[in-house]
C-alpha cells in the first residue's frame, strides 16, 4: 500500500483490523523485519490493525531531497497518521532507530497515541555500551556472501541455525533497498528538534525492552527512559544484542502481548 505524504509516495504494509498500531523499524532495512517479528505475537492478540511503513531512504519509501532530518521524517509520519488513521487512538511501537521516531510521536501526540512500545531504542545520543559480544556461534554461514556474513557477524550474538533463519527471511532481503547518500543527509541532523522527554511524563502503557549485550543501543540509555513513563514495564534481557527481537522472540511475544492487554484494559476504564 502506498500514502502520499508531503509529495512522498510513503510505502508501507497493513494487516488485521481493530485499534491501528505503528510499527517503525531501524535504520539500514525495511518493514520487513519488525513486521517478520511481530506478526506472529498479533496472531494471538487479535483486534489490532498493524500498518508496517517503510521509513525514507529504506525500502520502497524514497528520500527526496526535501527530506533532510529526523525532525522531516517525524512530519512525514505524523502526515501517514493523518492520512491512514485520521483521529483514532493508535499505539506505537518501534525498534532501534524507529523507537528514537515513535518516542517522538508520542511526545507530539500523546492524547492519541494510547500505547507505547520501544525495542532496543536509540536516542539522541548514546553511550555506555558493552562491547559486541557473540555468546552462541553454531550457525553454518556457508553460502552468505561475505557482506550478508559480515552485517550477520556484527549484528547477532545469538549466532543459530535459527537466528540466521531469520536474518536471511526478514533482515537481509531490506539491506540493499537502503539509500545510503539520502541516510546519511537525513542522520546528519540526527538530533530531534523536540526532545522526545522533556514534556511532562506520558500517561499510557509503555514497554520498554534492552538486550543485555546490545553494542549498538545499550541499555543504560534505554533503562534511564522510565522515569518519562510512569506507566512502562522495563525489562533487560539476557542472551539478547541489538537483535533481540531475532534472539529472544519467546519473551518478546510474551512482553508485547502482555503490554497489548495493558493498553486495551485502559482503553476500556
Amino acid at each position: 500500500m502506498e500514502a502520499m505524504v508531503s509529495g512522498v509516495p510513503v510505502h508501507y504494509a497493513g494487516y488485521g483490523s481493530g485499534t491501528p498500531v505503528l510499527a517503525l523499524h531501524g535504520a539500514g532495512v525495511d518493514h520487513g523485519e519488525i513486521a517478520g517479528a511481530l506478526e506472529p505475537i498479533f496472531s494471538t492478540v487479535p483486534g489490532f490493525r498493524r500498518l508496517y511503513p517503510d521509513l525514507p531512504g529504506m525500502g520502497r519509501t524514497p528520500a527526496p531531497g526535501t527530506i533532510t532530518s529526523n525532525d522531516d521524517v517525524l512530519d512525514i509520519l505524523l502526515g501517514l497518521i493523518d492520512s491512514t488513521m485520521g483521529d483514532e487512538p493508535f499505539l506505537v511501537i518501534g525498534q532501534s532507530y524507529g523507537g528514537y521516531l515513535a518516542r517522538a510521536i508520542a511526545n507530539r501526540r500523546p492524547d492519541q497515541a494510547v500505547g507505547l512500545a520501544l525495542i532496543c531504542p536509540v536516542g539522541a545520543q548514546t553511550r555506555n555500551v558493552p562491547k559486541h559480544e557473540v555468546l552462541v556461534s553454531s550457525a553454518d554461514l556457508t553460502g552468505l556472501d561475505p557482506d550478508q556474513e559480515a552485517a550477520y557477524r556484527s549484528y547477532f550474538v545469538v549466532q543459530t541455525a535459527e537466528t540466521l533463519r531469520r536474518f536471511q527471511e526478514h533482515v537481509a532481503p531490506g539491506t540493499s533497498l537502503v539509500d545510503e547518500p539520502g541516510l546519511l543527509r537525513i542522520f546528519s541532523r540526527w538530533e530531534l528538534r523536540d526532545r522526545p522527554e522533556a514534556a511532562k511524563p506520558y500517561p499510557h502503557p509503555a514497554l520498554i525492552l534492552a538486550g543485555r549485550q546490545d553494542a549498538t543501543a545499550g541499555h543504560t540509555g534505554p533503562g534511564e527512559l522510565i522515569e518519562h513513563y510512569p506507566r512502562a514495564t522495563f525489562a533487560v534481557l539476557d542472551r539478547a544484542g541489538h537483535a533481540l527481537l531475532h534472539e529472544q522472540p519467546d519473551l518478546v511475544q510474551a512482553l508485547v502481548a502482555e503490554w497489548l492487554r495493558r493498553v486495551r484494559e485502559r482503553s476500556t476504564t
